[in-house]
């Protein structure tokens, strides 16, 4: 089970790895874009949508159609009684399907639903406030409850997730780290970049404004990769020392990570993989401490935190930043404790186990 299959992140990275581990098993979700259905296609995936697939315009208006409640009944919708084990990836409604009494359900929890629980950081400086979906988010909450005790046992990606977890649904749950493919990155033996590279989803909650406002006022070079609807309100307030590349493609990205002088990651990210890419090409990480980047990220030796979420907390850590002071082989063994080797060895020992 996945919640769907639209956007190109982590959690779809996951899927694919659990899908190499089990080819056979079909994937469940409730909507798949035109793009997903040529991987899959190519990929030999089997896989099966909702009802939802046939929505006018799904695959803008998805985010839209969870606050009418359609991703509660598509999940709700699905017949898993031919199975004995379903393993769901969720951040939002995988985790809310209905499963006979011989069919064990393992859920791998990215973080519980933030939208539910965290409405105010979720909503931040968008046009619709949570307080216009209050009645429908307080329902969610209600049902997120009772569909997490349905499931047979929780994994959880990271602390950060396992706490909330714990908190919201009174469950206990597994720690198994995602991974990063270490084998498609490597160090340089001279990075030769003079910026400070970002690599994210233009999200408000991400603050990406942070690190914009830090680079401005240290007139410092930083480039950022990625796109989403933050990006108008971005550009208007960077300087000609701020470059916004869009979308890269795979081979632009490991250039890029390989010559720079760190990555920068503003958000509070329930674990994140970025980092663990820079690493991966011997690179350091200046981070906001809080979240996965505490478990992967080891401050003096492959980068440094700041604590405020503001940009006068990243510039004082960017001021006094030598990247000389930090080890390519020590960025690479740190990123080498995440490898897909690693993950797939140990979600197969749970499920074995389980």
């Amino acid at each position: 089970m996945h919640d769907d299959l639209i956007q190109f992140g982590g959690a779809e990275k996951l899927l694919l790895a659990i899908h190499d581990i089990w080819p056979d098993a079909p994937v469940y979700t409730s909507v798949v874009s035109k793009k997903w259905r040529k991987v899959c296609k190519d990929l030999n995936i089997t896989v099966k949508s909702s009802f939802m697939q046939h929505l006018p315009f799904i695959e803008k208006l998805n985010r839209f159609y969870s606050l009418l409640l359609f991703h509660v009944l598509a999940f709700e919708s699905f017949d898993f009684s031919q199975y004995d084990v379903v393993l769901s990836i969720s951040a939002r409604y995988a985790h809310g399907i209905i499963t006979k009494p011989h069919t064990k359900h393992i859920c791998y929890m990215n973080s519980p639903g933030r939208m539910f629980w965290e409405p105010h950081n979720y909503f931040e400086n968008e046009k619709i406030g949570s307080w216009a979906v209050q009645p429908i988010l307080s329902h969610l909450r209600l049902w997120d409850y009772s569909a997490a005790q349905r499931v047979d046992h929780f994994i959880a990606n990271s602390k950060t997730p396992q706490a909330r977890i714990k908190k919201y649904y009174g469950r206990e749950s597994t720690i198994i780290y995602p991974f990063v493919d270490t084998h498609k990155f490597k160090p340089v033996n001279t990075p030769n970049g003079n910026y400070y590279l970002i690599i994210t989803r233009l999200l408000a909650w991400k603050h990406v404004e942070i690190a914009i406002r830090a680079c401005i006022d240290l007139n410092i070079s930083l480039k950022i990769v990625g796109e989403g609807p933050a990006l108008s309100a971005l550009k208007s307030i960077a300087t000609a020392n701020i470059e916004f590349l869009g979308y890269v493609s795979e081979s632009q990205k490991l250039t890029l990570l390989q010559n720079c002088k760190a990555v920068i990651n503003t958000q509070h990210e329930d674990f994140g993989i970025v980092p663990l890419e820079a690493m991966a090409c011997g690179r350091p990480v200046v981070a906001y401490g809080k979240g996965g980047v505490l478990e992967t990220v080891v401050p003096g030796t492959t980068g440094e935190f700041f604590y405020d979420q503001t940009s006068v907390a990243l510039k004082k850590v960017l001021t006094g930043f030598n990247p000389a002071k930090y080890s390519s082989q020590t960025c690479r063994a740190q990123a080498d404790r995440f490898t897909k080797t690693l993950f797939e060895r140990n979600i197969t020992l749970y499920l074995g186990n389980e």
